[in-house]
């Protein structure tokens, strides 16, 4: 079963989702400061065999690809981050769609109510390998403080 890890990095808080590649579901998903990234990277590699990290290819990219590297991640792959913010929101509309009157606000008036990364980090892995993965709606989005 091909676990994969998606990283959409920043300079304070990143995005992480865990996915199971075979059933095309997303295991967890985080949005954590990024001084917990490594421990979380180390807490999910301790509990499933992870095949790859895709990190997105932005600004902090090569930053994060290297203290990847030097913390021990041994399969790190860049990949394409450009455009992910505003597929993140729709993508989030998706996932978690409007109720009451906000359904009926044009998709560009709403905001989600919580941080996007780690549905901009669930973007960035299925615009890779081109397929959507299903996410439970219970599972929250929000900051963890891991």
């Amino acid at each position: 079963m091909p676990i994969f890890i998606s990283f959409d990095p920043g300079k304070s808080k990143c995005g992480l989702v865990l996915v199971n590649s075979d059933k095309s579901i997303v295991i967890e998903g985080k949005v954590v400061k990024a001084d917990a990234v490594i421990d979380l990277i180390r807490f999910w590699s301790e509990r499933y065999v992870i095949q790859s990290v895709f990190l997105g290819n932005g600004t902090t990219s090569k930053d994060w690809e290297k203290k990847l590297i030097k913390s021990g991640v041994k399969m790190v792959q860049l990949v394409e981050e450009r455009g992910t913010t505003l597929k993140a929101r729709k993508r989030y509309w998706e996932l978690r769609p409007p109720k009451y009157f906000f359904r009926f606000l044009p998709e560009g008036l709403r905001l989600p109510p919580e941080p996007l990364d780690a549905v901009a980090a669930l973007v960035l892995i299925e615009d890779y390998l081109n397929r959507k993965f299903s996410w439970d709606i219970k599972q929250s989005f929000k900051i963890s403080r891991e």
